[in-house]
């Protein structure tokens, strides 16, 4: 089995994990995992059957290159690389492709997102390795992950009958986030998976189709690529890189791919969760007898009384105390307290909004 190289997009600040979450500190760099590691380590380490750390790269802003560096110590400093500002995932994965096709224009490369977890990493490095199959067949791959449930927060794959005897199927249509009925039939049609945003391709079959369809991306991506590991390098890519269109991987290519017939998943079943929020990330760690979830507790920790289904955030060093409460968030940071009802977790989200709007960078 061919080593692939491995590219982790470790962008975007985690809005509805604030105030834990910021811009400055956002997710990824956070040990969510219920160990010591970072999401972001969590997601290096998982790739160790599938790549080496030479083949690994991340792309992530300015802010949290120093972050990165520190967290991932055996990764080549010339792996990480830096977006000037956020074009979102087509231009950040299109980066890494042009790089990656300088040093083996026909490698097989995988993009997985810095901030997911997974709860059996072996069966996902088995779907991978599937999918890395359909990859030098000159397939875009992605993994698709089979519903549990009629989930309004995802993307689908509206999938085909399966190929041969193994478990890939052709992608027919990428499909937005449903309404709640629309997911009920999606989830019975036993048709569609939930888009997890993890894709294995070779290079030279992606950029072939950016080309097709989003041509000037590709210009831009093929004049930084040019200039990549000269003097000129730094110059081009602060020129070019700001008018590269601000467009996500699914709308810029997979959603064209698929219409013409280049794109297939393999289902897994690995139990994904993208941690989107406290309440799914109380859903996926480990609880004590009544649910209550407490996060990295520090001392002096936490004191829970005739309290259950809490999901607790002590990270002030201070004491957080809760009496006769239930299904409850509650977030202490030394600037910052949350607290709210787990069913509102998505809301936290309408908090950053409304400070960025009240001008109150300091805490986002």
């Amino acid at each position: 089995m061919r080593v692939i190289y491995a590219v982790i997009p470790a962008g975007g600040s985690g809005t509805r994990l604030w105030p834990l979450s910021r811009a400055g500190h956002p997710k990824f760099l956070h040990p969510l995992t219920g160990t010591t590691a970072s999401l972001l380590q969590a997601t290096v380490e998982r790739l160790a059957p599938l790549t080496t750390p030479e083949r690994t790269l991340v792309v992530t802003g300015a802010a949290h290159v120093a972050a990165v560096a520190r967290q991932l110590a055996g990764l080549p400093e010339e792996n990480i690389l830096v977006e000037p500002s956020p074009r979102d995932s087509c231009a950040a994965i299109a980066l890494a492709a042009a790089v990656i096709a300088l040093r083996d224009p026909e490698a097989v490369m995988g993009s997985f997102a810095a901030d997911h977890l997974i709860a059996d990493s072996e069966s996902w490095v088995a779907t991978v390795r599937e999918a890395v199959r359909g990859a030098e067949q000159g397939l875009l791959m992605t993994v698709g992950i089979n519903p549990t449930r009629p989930e309004t927060g995802y993307g689908y794959l509206q999938t085909g009958d399966p190929v041969g005897d193994g478990p890939m199927r052709p992608v027919t249509e990428f499909k937005e986030k449903p309404s709640a009925e629309v997911a009920e039939a999606y989830l019975r049609s036993g048709r569609h998976l939930w888009n997890a945003s993890m894709f294995v391709w070779r290079v030279d079959v992606f950029l072939a189709e950016l080309a097709r369809q989003q041509p000037a991306l590709h210009a831009g991506i093929t004049a930084i690529a040019s200039a990549w590991g000269t003097e000129e390098q730094d110059d081009v890519l602060g020129t070019v890189w700001p008018t590269l269109p601000r467009i996500s991987v699914d709308y810029a290519v997979m959603e064209g791919a698929a219409a013409a017939g280049r794109v297939a998943t393999v289902p897994g079943e690995f139990g994904w969760n993208d941690v989107g929020d406290f309440h799914t990330l109380g859903d996926v760690l480990p609880a004590d007898a009544v649910g209550n979830v407490v996060l990295g507790a520090a001392k002096p920790g936490v004191l829970l009384r005739d309290s259950s289904n809490l999901v607790v955030v002590p990270h002030s060093g201070r004491l957080v105390a809760t009496v006769g409460v239930h299904d409850l968030i509650v977030v202490d940071t030394p600037d910052a307290v949350l607290v709210c009802p787990r069913d509102r977790a998505q809301d936290v989200k309408k908090i950053v909004d409304e400070l960025k709007e009240r001008g109150e960078e300091g805490l986002v």
